[in-house]
């Protein structure tokens, strides 16, 4: 039996929380074309026969600019301290930067084994992928470098089995019917932000918190769930409302949609869109969202 702990990091928008959720194959962490999506570290579990990784999703890293994205790179280095394994993800349709050959320089200079994943391989041609694994290939402290397309689900069984390999030796952590830390009150406000950050565009790009205020299983089976949805501005609240109320409709259609998937259940889902001006500097805003050093 192997188990441990992998740290998934890596700059925004390079699909460290599409690769978690295929590793665990549920849905763990919410995904977005937006960089910045994965604010809090974010535990999946993957359940093998003979083996449990405990992954770390990580949000991306970059340089802060408010407390909200101070907490996010405080996550990330708690998250990668005293892990078994570091898997850095990078996206094949981009250029590595000096930013990224300084990180995987650190990590393939640690004791901890290093798994470099070059992700949207799908995305460019054979050439590319060739050309981003010869950079990295004869660099000293990487374990393996796998090619994937984590969105196509191509290259997840291996990253699966290397990760297997480089396990030490241990029993479970977790009991094998878990596959998150989380709690569901948690679960629902990500849910809510992914639909959010679909359906709002660029519009509102980071500055949505949302908050859940009751969630309440009637004896009809029926679960009701009420959630701020927390913006910046109050021309902010006009566009998460949408004209007629239409785009905060459609917000919480598609939230209860996935809701309703990931507890079994039918739900009543009410949202109401606060004002809270410069929230992401606010540390008691922060601290209300679980933006503070207890969920680090």
């Amino acid at each position: 039996m192997r188990s441990g702990f992998v740290a998934v990091t890596g700059k925004p928008n390079v699909g460290k929380s599409t690769l978690t959720n295929a590793l665990v194959g549920e849905k763990v962490s919410i995904t977005s074309a937006k960089p910045q999506t994965t604010r809090n570290r974010i535990i999946g579990i993957v359940n093998g026969e003979d083996y449990q990784a405990v992954l770390v999703d990580t949000p991306g890293i970059h340089k802060p600019r408010n407390k909200l994205s101070e907490f996010m790179m405080k996550s990330v280095d708690a998250a990668t301290d005293g892990v078994d394994i570091e898997l850095y993800i990078i996206a094949a349709d981009r250029r590595p930067d000096a930013h990224d050959d300084e990180i995987i320089a650190k990590y393939a200079a640690s004791k901890t084994p290093f798994v470099l994943v070059v992700n949207k391989c799908d995305c460019v041609d054979e050439a590319r992928i060739f050309e981003l694994i010869s950079k990295y290939k004869d660099v000293k402290g990487i374990d393996a470098i796998v090619p994937i397309s984590a969105l196509k689900g191509k290259g997840v069984d291996e990253v699966a089995n290397v990760l297997k390999k480089l396990l030490p030796e241990g029993e479970r952590y977790y009991s094998e019917d878990l596959y998150t830390d989380r709690s569901m009150r948690f679960m629902v406000t990500e849910i809510v932000r992914e639909k959010a950050l679909r359906f709002l565009g660029d519009e509102v790009p980071y500055g949505i918190g949302v908050a859940v205020n009751k969630f309440e299983e009637r004896e009809d089976g029926l679960v009701e769930i009420d959630c701020d949805v927390i913006c910046e501005k109050q021309a902010h609240k006009s566009i998460v409302i949408g004209k007629g109320g239409e785009k905060i409709k459609k917000i919480s259609t598609e939230a209860r949609r996935d809701i309703e998937r990931m507890i079994d259940a039918k739900v009543f889902l009410n949202l109401y869109v606060r004002v809270k001006p410069d929230w992401r500097d606010s540390g008691t805003v922060l601290g209300d969202l679980g933006y503070d050093k207890k969920n680090i």
